[in-house]
């Protein structure tokens, strides 16, 4: 289906018949296992636009086209091995209109308010899904961006508003994705301390919010000497993939990761969605390959 195609059926059912959204996500066959055929989860990650980051590379704007976007995401998740997506409401509506979300596990964005860029970043409130939604459109879990500022007042805040969503989507059986980074400001500007270190104390921090940790799997960047960082929890963890500007250390990184025992799959967006080469179907493809 052409760009054009694909907007204007969205479109006039959103206008025509937005209780379609609904009944689609009624209708919508689950997969056996979150885990997929394999036992590893594919995860296709989408979220980006709402906190305002729309660039990948070069390109400030590269996700600012909802179509495209959508059209390389139906591309995506068409590869085989790919289990599901990690989007926001509006995004994983349109799939679920364009029938691409059959068979797939589905991760809402829970807090999108820290925008990119913004002095409020940290501040980051769940203002998009929440537990009950998630549960009614039948959905897996919902994840939370959890970024930890020892200077900033909001941290406290933010802290527990990732223990109230771990608690409420527990409740329901629902996986709670928490992607933990310690933060600091510099320059203006809030940057993720990728060092090991840093890293382990994040792990260490958001494994513990929430009355229980049943249903807690993490969302982790790799960093340098990983055995290391991953030995600090026995949650599930699920690795992310970041703006890649080497593809092939990046895969080899993935790869050297994937053995250890906590990884249980990736979740990978920009670099797989917009890859240098604008092969999308090949670099989902190798992505897979590395399960």
């Amino acid at each position: 289906m052409r760009t054009a195609e694909l907007v204007r059926r969205i479109v006039t059912t959103r206008v025509t018949d937005p209780g379609a959204i609904t009944e689609a996500a009624a209708r919508r066959r689950r997969p056996a296992s979150p885990l997929g055929d394999h036992g590893r989860m594919m995860i296709i990650a989408a979220d980006h636009p709402a906190r305002g980051a729309n660039g990948v590379g070069d390109d400030p704007l590269a996700m600012a086209d909802r179509g495209r976007l959508l059209e390389r995401l139906c591309l995506a998740l068409e590869r085989p091995g790919v289990t599901g997506v990690l989007a926001t409401a509006d995004v994983l509506e349109d799939l679920l209109l364009l029938g691409a979300l059959e068979g797939k596990t589905v991760f809402g964005s829970m807090n999108r308010t820290g925008l990119a860029g913004s002095v409020f970043e940290i501040d980051d409130r769940f203002a998009c899904y929440d537990a009950e939604q998630i549960e009614r459109m039948g959905f897996d879990g919902g994840k939370m961006l959890t970024r930890i500022a020892l200077e900033d007042s909001a941290t406290p805040a933010m802290l527990e508003n990732t223990a109230r969503a771990v608690d409420d989507l527990a409740g329901r059986g629902l996986v709670a994705m928490v992607e933990p980074f310690l933060s600091r400001w510099a320059d203006g500007r809030l940057r993720n301390d990728l060092s090991p270190d840093a890293v382990i104390r994040s792990i260490t921090i958001a494994s513990g919010l929430g009355r229980t940790s049943a249903h807690t799997w993490l969302k982790l960047p790799v960093v340098d000497d990983m055995e290391r960082v991953l030995a600090a929890a026995t949650l599930p963890a699920l690795l992310l993939g970041g703006d890649v500007t080497d593809p092939d250390a990046a895969f080899a990184a993935w790869r050297k990761a994937l053995a250890l025992p906590t990884v249980q799959g990736l979740v990978v967006g920009r670099s797989l969605l917009y890859p240098h080469d604008g092969d999308v179907s090949k670099a989902v493809d190798t992505a897979v390959g590395l399960l």
